[in-house]
């Protein structure tokens, strides 16, 4: 295979060009998104191996740069390979799950073999996904589906209640009864799935769904 690993951490990245070199792969490793575009546009590789965090700003770059790639060149392969689960574009990137895509956790790779055959599933049209990542990405899914049942005005009181407001300060904030404020708290309650507990404050879970990424 022809493989291009952008991957900002020295030591893992000449790492990873040595093993998959040594078992007869040409390799480019960079360090940056930018770096990436350019082989990716020369080599023409199967697969790349993307990290999540690159410079500059070490926060989503790979994932964003993972997106472009599958846009703009949709025969490569394309596997995230990261110490993390990043929910903001992941549901993109694995959206229908069609192919040429993985998702790997660093931590959870015990054998550079198995990695090697993730790679080769990814770069021939298939997929190699964590399922750490896929119970995170649908549990995220979830609560998108969950918070698209609310209304509009539902919506505006669960925004006001993540501002710690009080139903009668709600009510004054809408310009509604605090007995509507009451009914639409309720609402929002069933339509979350979260039904009365003793253990737990529904008020709080509600403020956790609406903020969870």
């Amino acid at each position: 295979m022809r493989i291009v690993i952008a991957e900002d951490a020295a030591i893992l990245r000449d790492g990873m060009t040595a093993l998959l070199t040594m078992r007869g792969h040409e390799v480019v490793a960079v360090g940056d998104a930018d770096a990436l575009f350019a082989q990716v546009e020369r080599e023409r590789p199967d697969v790349a191996v993307v990290d999540i965090r690159m410079p500059p700003s070490f926060t989503d770059e790979g994932l964003r740069a993972a997106l472009r790639l599958r846009k703009e060149f949709p025969d490569l392969g394309v596997l995230l390979f990261s110490q993390y689960v990043e929910l903001r574009y992941a549901a993109e990137l694995l959206d229908g799950l069609s192919d040429r895509v993985g998702y790997l956790l660093k931590e959870r790779v015990a054998d550079i073999d198995d990695f090697v055959e993730a790679l080769d599933r990814v770069a021939s049209g298939g997929t190699a996904l964590d399922p750490e990542v896929v119970t995170q990405v649908l549990g995220a899914s979830r609560r998108r589906e969950a918070l698209n049942r609310l209304t509009p005005r539902e919506r505006e009181v669960l925004a006001l209640m993540a501002e710690g407001r009080s139903n009668a300060a709600i009510g004054a904030s809408l310009v509604i009864t605090e007995r509507a404020v009451e009914k639409h708290v309720t609402n929002i309650f069933t339509k979350l799935d979260l039904p009365p507990s003793d253990a737990d404050h529904r008020r709080v879970l509600a403020v956790l769904r609406y903020l969870a990424p």
